[in-house]
């Protein structure tokens, strides 16, 4: 995580002198005034947690802040090019309106071309400068009071689908320094590198010394009022754009101030041992542990954040024997608030580590999250990013480690675009072909079904064979590029066709005797395209997510349920047999072994620790249950790997399984 903005640039010398007037228009047109030193509070105490602790703050040198966000006409003096992205998603078509699609690069980019120009010392302001400015001497959650008049209004709403608003500069009054929209319009990159703020008075700071978030501030069009508060801190990676995003630009030299240290290494980067596990294989009998939880709730829960509702886990083991969990956090799952946790099993212990902050984006929702050891020394951790709220508009990230999930890369946009077809879910494999398939839901609904990206070159490149083609209609089973169900689970047979099951879309062709049965995909093209059948297995819905993978050992697995949410209340069960012929119907979380190639499932059994009743807490949907021989987790989103030793470990929204081949095989 390297400081891609060097202080150095700020202190390049500039033959032109820094103006002197209150206010000053240079080449492009571009009008800024002159904000004088003085000291603020910075922060909101009744705010976000990373708005605290509430802190003196000392600007002890004029600067010049443009009056306006940088606009379409300024921007592509610069950079003519982007005038093909005026108007897209039905934004910003006009030359006064704030410039966006524009990442963090760009924006500096355009500040050295400016100071190239006029020899003058032009750069993003800090935040600190930022939130100096927008306050303008108030102390209220607005520059305008405790709450921001109609007037400034732009859609304040989150939507699944953003509505165009005009983004014109200038219109509405500006704050008593002379700076217009600094409370929404568009959000405007800062400086800084996002990170907690320390509990003391601070001269000119200038953020932390590296990071993997930039700073954006002010809010945006399409969001909630609380997002354009003074004091609210907003980001994302710098290599992101969207409709929300702008500028606006500072002339004056960069504050000399040492940057901020990093932060301390979260719990799961903490101590972590980097000697290579002797994998042994494990028992020949059969063997089962748990549940137990993985997700765990410390008393200081602020300080991680941590919320009430934790779910979407994914899994991994690690080269040191350790295993790794990831799962998101949130009040609720559209909110802006949504984070992604981590907990580490560390290689002997029988207890999770607490949890800890693991990938966020501030104030951006970050939904869907996939853990994968290659077995050749990477992890790789996929997830999504939001350009706000809800999970609609996602972009597809990709960071890596290679020491046991200590360290990881930046994390690279690997489809960039805000878009459907990107909700990360948790079931990454790679083919034998070599090839890494990350699954992602293609919709943000309940049906739709479920897309996959493909990496033939170790992940440096990425590709949705299905994106373009024709969609499918599952009703009429005919053939598209999109796997039937959302959620899906997907792996390869032998023949190197693909296979899938999928929540939702399970009214498959026109025959009433099919019924409602949980969808089967597959394809012979890579995921270009699919057809559609309908399987044994009895549908799921909200709050439950299967499990698709090949054991080590060959069959395929999969881990499902027995009855669908809906149906919790009176549900109907799954009738197995044991290896004497008995029958006996079963409810909840079962798994189901397949010996030819998902032809037939020969072995179906009831995922629970056996006759003692237990009352447990599955979280998430979940929340209280009673497992016993018949009864076992009615919902949860499952995510499972199998490591060396031939053990199988399985999560769900809470709680954490283990058991190998032999045990599923047994009764």
């Amino acid at each position: 995580m390297l400081d891609i903005y060097p202080l150095s640039f700020a202190l390049l010398a500039f033959a032109a002198s820094i103006p002197e007037s209150k206010v000053y228009e240079n080449s492009i047109g571009m009008k800024f005034t002159r904000i004088e030193p003085g000291s603020f509070i910075m922060g909101q105490e009744d705010g976000d947690f990373d708005e605290r602790p509430v802190h003196k703050v000392n600007i002890t040198k004029p600067f010049y802040m443009a009056v306006t966000e940088v606009t379409n006409q300024q921007y592509e003096e610069f950079n003519p090019d982007h005038k093909k992205l005026r108007g897209k998603r039905g934004f910003s078509k006009d030359d006064d309106e704030a410039v966006i699609f524009v990442n963090w690069h760009e924006a500096v980019d355009f500040c050295k071309w400016l100071g190239e120009k006029e020899s003058l010392p032009y750069r993003l302001p800090t935040e600190a400068e930022w939130e100096y400015a927008c306050r303008a001497g108030t102390q209220t959650p607005y520059n305008t009071g405790d709450e921001i008049p109609k007037m400034y209004h732009k859609h304040q709403e989150h939507e699944w689908d953003p509505v165009p608003v005009p983004l014109h500069v200038g219109k509405t009054k500006p704050n008593a320094w002379g700076l217009y929209d600094m409370h929404g319009n568009v959000e405007e990159w800062c400086h800084d590198w996002y990170g907690r703020y320390i509990d003391n008075e601070q001269t000119d700071p200038v953020g932390m010394i590296s990071g993997t978030m930039k700073v954006t501030r002010g809010g945006s069009h399409n969001t909630t009022p609380e997002f354009l508060r003074s004091a609210n801190r907003l980001g994302t990676l710098p290599e992101d754009k969207s409709w929300l995003i702008g500028f606006r630009v500072v002339l004056g030299e960069m504050p000399e101030t040492k940057p901020l240290p990093p932060p301390d290494p979260k719990l799961w980067a903490v101590n972590v041992s980097q000697d290579a596990y002797k994998w042994t294989k494990g028992p020949d009998e059969p063997y089962f542990k748990g549940p137990v939880e993985y997700v765990k709730y410390p008393p200081d829960r602020e300080n991680i954040p941590m919320y009430d509702h934790n779910h979407c886990p994914s899994i991994t083991w690690c080269e040191n024997g350790d295993l790794l969990a990831v799962w998101f956090s949130t009040i609720h799952e559209r909110g802006r608030e949504l984070t992604i946790l981590a907990s580490r099993l560390r290689q002997g212990n029988d207890e999770w580590d607490d949890p800890a902050e693991f990938f966020k984006a501030p104030d951006r929702n970050m939904t869907g999250s996939a853990l994968y050891y290659d077995g050749k020394g990477k992890l790789y951790h996929f997830n999504g990013l939001e350009a706000g709220a809800r999970w609609a508009n996602l972009a597809l990230t990709l960071q890596t480690s290679t020491d046991n999930g200590v360290t990881w890369s930046h994390p690279e946009l690997i489809c960039p675009e805000h878009q459907p077809r990107n909700q990360v879910i948790s079931g990454t494999f790679r083919t034998k072909e070599g090839y890494l398939i990350q699954p992602c839901d293609a919709v943000y609904s309940g049906n739709g079904g479920t897309a996959i990206h493909i990496s033939k070159d170790e992940g440096e490149t990425w590709y949705d064979p299905g994106a373009g083609t024709p969609k499918p209609d599952f009703k009429t089973a005919k053939t598209g590029g999109t796997i039937a169900g959302i959620h899906a689970g997907v792996t390869q047979l032998k023949d190197g066709s693909l296979m899938a099951f999928g929540r939702g879309d399970n009214r498959l062709g026109s025959d009433d005797n099919i019924g409602e049965r949980m969808p089967k995909s597959m394809s012979g093209d890579m995921g270009e395209t699919w057809s559609y059948t309908a399987s044994e297995f009895p549908p799921i819905d909200g709050g439950q997510r299967v499990v698709l993978m090949r054991l080590i050992e060959g069959p395929i697995l999969f881990i499902s349920f027995t009855d669908s949410s809906r149906n919790l209340d009176d549900p109907e069960g799954l009738v197995i047999t044991d290896s004497s012929g008995e029958e006996k119907r079963v409810y909840g979380l079962f798994a189901a072994l397949s010996f030819d190639e998902g032809q037939t499932w020969s072995v179906k059994k009831l995922i629970t620790a056996g006759d003692v009743s237990k009352e447990l807490d599955g979280g998430a949907w979940t929340r209280n249950f009673t497992m016993d021989a018949t009864h076992a987790e009615p919902r949860g989103y499952m995510a499972a790997t199998q490591s060396p030793d031939g053990m199988i470990h399985l999560i769900s929204s809470r709680l954490y399984y283990k058991f190998n081949l032999a045990w599923l095989k047994a009764e």
